[in-house]
């Protein structure tokens, strides 16, 4: 293997910058070529594609974002636009690819690795739902971004005696509603996960007003139903005899973005590297993941066989915590 590419598909997130500096300083370390993706696979499709040297990846690893950019490609799913992708990559003289991104992006590594193309897929989501690594990159990241707004939003909450809803990012996960809720003390936590009541959200707030509390900090994942926003109207139609006016904060995208934690960067560097070292013994059709504080390979096939199940343990715990 002389030569390899990189691409970031599918969501953004921090951590992504990183982890291609590791891939290209590691390649070139270990006398590869590196070839920087633009736009994913559909830059990949495009021929959007550029060699990279050491100082191609020069003073990113503060940044948030991808320096190579990200995009959805509805042409890939086809046959014909991964036949396209491949016309690319030995156009290019590529030999193997590292692929950095969710489910999707995954099982888009996967899919050229069925077709005699090597790949090797790195973790990148803040849902954390891959299977094969106990976290992903850029998890650490948003959380952080989530629980910052939670003790501000607290503040203003308790100046003004108000129970605020804070809908987080996880439209099939509610990792980091959870996550955050049990970091940022709420009083309640709403995931796709688990059934919550109407009753029994008033009956939280009601109960969080007669201890005697200043605010309710609910943290909502947006893929909880009936929604937010559905909820907020429900609520305020009880104010009175709630105690607390009502609020809403959609955090949105502010959580893909910013620099990335220093838990982030050294994650993203370490998957990066092993990546790289992996995709050049011949290990392809894998996905290296961060399991036990360790670099692990799954192969791609389990990796994305399922979307990683929330802790159950952590939902008890969260529920403990609300008390």
């Amino acid at each position: 293997m002389k030569r390899i590419g990189v691409l970031t598909s599918g969501g953004d997130n921090p951590g992504l910058n990183p982890c291609l500096r590791a891939v290209v300083r590691t390649g070139i370390s270990i006398g590869l070529e590196v070839m920087g993706i633009h736009r994913g696979y559909a830059g990949l499709i495009d021929g959007e594609i550029d060699e990279m040297d050491a100082r191609s990846v020069g003073g990113i690893i503060g940044r948030g974002g991808t320096i190579l950019g990200t995009a959805r490609s509805p042409e890939f799913y086809e046959l014909k636009g991964r036949r396209e992708a491949l016309r690319s990559l030995n156009r290019f003289g590529i030999d193997g690819l590292v692929v950095i991104g969710g489910n999707g992006s995954l099982t888009g590594a996967l899919e050229l690795g069925r077709m005699g193309f090597p790949t090797i897929g790195i973790p990148s989501t803040i849902d954390n739902d891959v299977n094969g690594t106990d976290i992903s990159i850029g998890v650490d990241t948003a959380l952080n971004t989530i629980l910052d707004a939670i003790d501000k939003i607290k503040d203003t909450a308790s100046s003004h005696n108000r129970a605020f809803l804070i809908e987080t990012m996880g439209r099939d996960s509610g990792y980091l509603a959870l996550v955050s809720g049990i970091a940022g003390g709420a009083e309640l936590v709403l995931i796709p996960e688990v059934e919550t009541t109407f009753e029994e959200i008033c009956q939280a707030i009601e109960d969080a007003y007669i201890r005697g509390k200043t605010h309710c900090i609910i943290i909502v994942a947006e893929g909880w139903q009936p929604g937010t926003q559905a909820l907020a109207r429900q609520l305020q139609e009880r104010q009175e005899e709630l105690g607390f006016s009502v609020r809403v904060t959609q955090l949105g995208h502010v959580q893909r973005g910013g620099a990335a934690s220093a838990f982030d960067r050294l994650l993203a560097t370490r998957l990066g590297a092993a990546a790289v070292h992996e995709l050049s013994a011949g290990n392809g059709g894998n996905m290296v993941g961060w399991i036990k504080s360790a670099t692990a390979l799954t192969p791609l096939e389990e990796a994305i066989a399922f979307e990683k199940q929330i802790n159950r343990e952590l939902c008890e715990l969260a529920r403990i915590m609300e008390k």
